[in-house]
């Protein structure tokens, strides 16, 4: 009997290896890359591979063009699709991306009927929705990594404005993964002290707008791409907490069943991540102002769902 975990990443790409990169660092799990690419898979597994006796680690980095070395995975992560070009928002990719992560989810459901998915490719919600929809799995199974990224890039710029460690920010970021994305300022602060304690409005707005627009400010720099290095690491943070069963608190998408007065749809609150997936949904009391915000996003989402599910019709 194998005791050692198994983690499918669906993706080769620069979320995929890097997240492959992360698990196998960190000795979470056995890693199967999977892609349809013809070699990358396989060249890239290898090459992390023979990085274990340089970083001290002993796992078992596989590459695949097809799902059969996945079987009996723990978790699946589907980090495959198209990434964003400069101009672009998460939403132009919906159609392109719709096709790639029922495919995944379909195979990946086939092979290991047990697993967690973890749903990364944009735009997250709605492809949190289709992978929900495809494998018809428990909600609680079936989760998006948004939040964690969102709060991390809101934490990094909360830090480098107040020049604190980043480690003693704490950051709240509900709502979906986009430009409607809600970062609570009230409910942030640096080791307990409220952030409306240590700057002012103006700051406070400037640096939601920017983590608003953190992807982005990346995908702008980049041209030919997206983020992937914090995308991989809040990606990865997720698994640990559920491969050992740490019951992390952390924003994620979840589908939501009335909960902030949302029904049937993917959008990221405060959850606990352990062995069985999400294990509870947070519900903060939310102001007038905050919940009217977080609607406006659950909308944004609601549109995108439409459109997939005509085409499911």
């Amino acid at each position: 009997m194998n005791l050692r975990k198994k983690v499918t990443v669906v993706g080769a790409g620069n979320v995929g290896a890097n997240c492959a990169l992360r698990i196998a660092d960190k000795e979470l799990a056995d890693v199967v890359l999977v892609d349809v690419v013809e070699g990358v898979p396989q060249g890239k597994a290898l090459d992390l591979l023979q990085s274990g006796p340089v970083q001290g680690y002993d796992v078992m980095v596989t590459g695949a063009n097809d799902y059969g070395p996945t079987a009996n995975s723990d978790i699946a992560i589907i980090t495959a699709g198209f990434p964003r070009k400069p101009g672009m928002s998460r939403d132009d990719l919906l159609l392109a991306n719709y096709e790639v992560v029922k495919t995944a989810t379909e195979q990946v459901v086939k092979q290991s009927p047990n697993c967690i998915i973890i749903v990364v490719t944009n735009p997250l919600d709605a492809m949190c929705q289709t992978a929900y929809m495809v494998s018809q799995f428990p909600k609680n199974r079936v989760i998006g990594m948004a939040g964690v990224l969102d709060t991390a890039r809101f934490r990094t710029f909360i830090a480098q404005e107040l020049k604190v460690s980043a480690e003693n920010v704490t950051a709240v970021v509900m709502g979906g993964h986009g430009d409607t994305m809600v970062p609570l300022v009230r409910l942030s602060g640096v080791s307990g002290i409220p952030l409306t304690e240590l700057m002012d409005q103006a700051t406070l707005d400037r640096l939601v707008e920017r983590t608003r627009n953190g992807g982005a400010e990346i995908v702008k720099y980049l041209k030919t791409g997206s983020a992937y290095y914090a995308p991989s690491a809040a990606t990865v943070e997720m698994a640990e907490s559920i491969l050992k069963d740490k019951k992390k608190v952390l924003p994620c998408s979840a589908y939501l069943e009335g909960e902030y007065g949302i029904k049937g749809l993917f959008v990221g609150v405060p959850v606990k991540l352990g062995e069985r997936g999400i294990e509870q949904i947070y519900q903060i009391k939310l102001a007038a102002e905050e919940q009217a915000l977080l609607q406006k996003s659950a909308k944004a989402v609601q549109e995108l769902v439409d459109v997939i599910r005509k085409k499911n019709v």
